[in-house]
This record gives structure tokens, sequence and C-alpha cells, in this order.
């Protein structure tokens, strides 16, 4: 492939070589390939494709965000659209090549793949400040390395997940997901890569939860619940809260294990007990 981005109207080359995606032609840059948006419905049952057609790079970037925020909130999921957005503006960066976005888990998790450069240091694309953006990206896109940062951090605070990967031969793929742990994201009982580690997938599902200190975390209604059978209880373990709040006992461990990563509880034994932090959110809650 050519260059994805130079200076507009100037084509350049990269390591790839081959023929470009993207026509750099005063006065607008297009997009000559299309994206494809897969919705799987059903576990084992084919998906249904839509196509997103050639369209100029800022048409394309919204069609494509459009398109998957709707389908995703049709499957039953709820990422907002912003998020959807950073990650859709993300593939700017692999030139737009042979996009392919698959929406899995009843809306809940998206996973963009191309088949562009791929992203060497996974680890330094979710801090802010490092980019790989040209000036004709910047045309496009803010290009100040602060996408997928702000992806993970509203991610973390609402307890989803974000996943950097290596694509199949080359590219990467990118899944975002609005729940901690998804079977389709990381395999049961995979720990989470170190902050920093460079590997091949970094998961920032639980590890980068310490902004939530300083700001409200957000919690769904059964996580609430969670955190309110604890403090009750005056401690609770995951038998427990699976026993009175009738879910299965890994869906109570996973909830257990996002509250004392947030500080809201904390590990006592067995038992789990609410933190200082964990009385203020529930009080911040019940003055609502």
């Amino acid at each position: 492939m050519k260059a994805f981005y130079s200076d507009v109207g100037h084509p350049a080359s990269n390591s790839a070589g081959g023929d470009g995606l993207l026509a750099f032609s005063a006065p607008s840059v297009s997009v000559s390939s299309s994206a494809r948006i897969a919705v799987y419905e059903a576990p084992g049952a084919a998906p249904c494709v839509e196509e997103v057609p050639p369209a100029p790079v800022a048409d394309f970037i919204e069609a494509i965000a459009t398109r998957v925020h709707r389908l995703s909130g049709e499957a039953g999921g709820n990422l907002p659209y912003t998020v959807v957005r950073e990650v859709a503006e993300n593939l700017i960066h692999a030139g737009f090549a042979e996009p392919v976005i698959s929406i899995l888990d009843g809306g809940a998790t998206v996973r963009f793949a191309d088949q562009g450069p791929g992203i060497p240091q996974k680890a330094h694309a979710i801090l802010p400040g490092y980019t790989t953006a040209s000036g004709a990206m910047k045309a496009y896109i803010r290009g100040v390395g602060s996408g997928l940062p702000i992806v993970r951090d509203f991610l973390v605070l609402s307890g989803g997940a974000l996943t950097i990967e290596d694509n199949l031969g080359h590219g990467s793929v990118v899944t975002i997901s609005s729940r901690p742990t998804p079977d389709e994201v990381r395999p049961a009982g995979r720990p989470s890569p170190k902050y920093g580690a460079d590997t091949a997938s970094v998961s920032v599902s639980l590890p980068f939860a310490e902004p939530a200190k300083a700001v409200r975390p957000r919690l769904s209604t059964r996580q609430t619940q969670v955190l309110a059978l604890v403090l009750e209880s005056g401690s609770a373990g995951p038998s427990l809260v699976a026993k009175e709040l009738s879910v299965a006992l890994s869906t109570a461990y996973r909830d257990l294990a996002l509250l004392e990563e947030l500080d809201l509880i904390a590990a006592d034994g067995g038992k789990r007990t609410v933190t200082k932090q964990g009385l203020l959110f529930l009080d911040e809650l019940a003055a609502r």
C-alpha cells in the first residue's frame, strides 16, 4: 500500500508497498475501499453484514460511527456514540485498509479490525500524547494522541473494557465493550497484562481503574446492588452475592472484583467490606 497519509495532494510510501487506498488530490481526500459491519445475533450463527461504501474521509468516518452505533444499540448495547466515534477515527492511522467492524455480545462489544501497519507499541497507544498522526490526518482528527485514552478512561469508569491486539497477518484489532471481561474479548481466567507491558494484547479493563478514586465511577444497577448488599451484610463473598441477587457465581465474582479495583470495597480474608469511598458513593447515590 502507498502511504496512508502525507501532505494532502502528495502521496508517499510506507514499508508495505503496493497500491494506495486514499487519493490525495485536491480539494478532497477520499477513501477508495468499503468498510464491512458484521452483526452477530447468536453464537454459531452467520452474521448479518452491511457495507459502508467509499466516501470522502470525513463522511466515511461519520458513516461508520453512525451505522455502528445504531446497529449496536439495536442489538441491545449501550456504548456511547462518542466512544464508537473515537475508535472509528482511529482507523485513519491504518489508512482505512480493509476495515471490518464486528458487533457481538448483544451489542455490548464492538471490534474494529483493519489490515493497516498495526500498532507495535500498544501500551503507548492508550497514553495521552503518543500519536503517529501526520499533517494530512489532522485535517480530520485532533491528532494529539487523545482518542484511545479517552475511550480507555470512559470504559474504565463505566466498568467496561478496551483491548488492542494484532490482527491476523498484519493490522490491528481494537475491541471496546461495556462489560468488564466479555468472553469475546478475553478468555475467562486470563489476567490483564501489567501497565506498560508491550505485548500482542493489551487489556485495560481493570488495571486503569485508579482514576475512579478522583471521579465518581459509573456502576450498573446490579453492581450498585452488590455494593449495597456488602454494606448491609457487613461483609460478603461471591456465594452470598450469587444467592441474594440470583446471579451466576462467575458474575458475582466479576462484580466484586470490579468494585474492589474501584476501591469501593476491600478484601478481608475471603470476604469483602465496604470502604470509606464506597460509603461516600452510596451516600451520594441516596441523596440524588
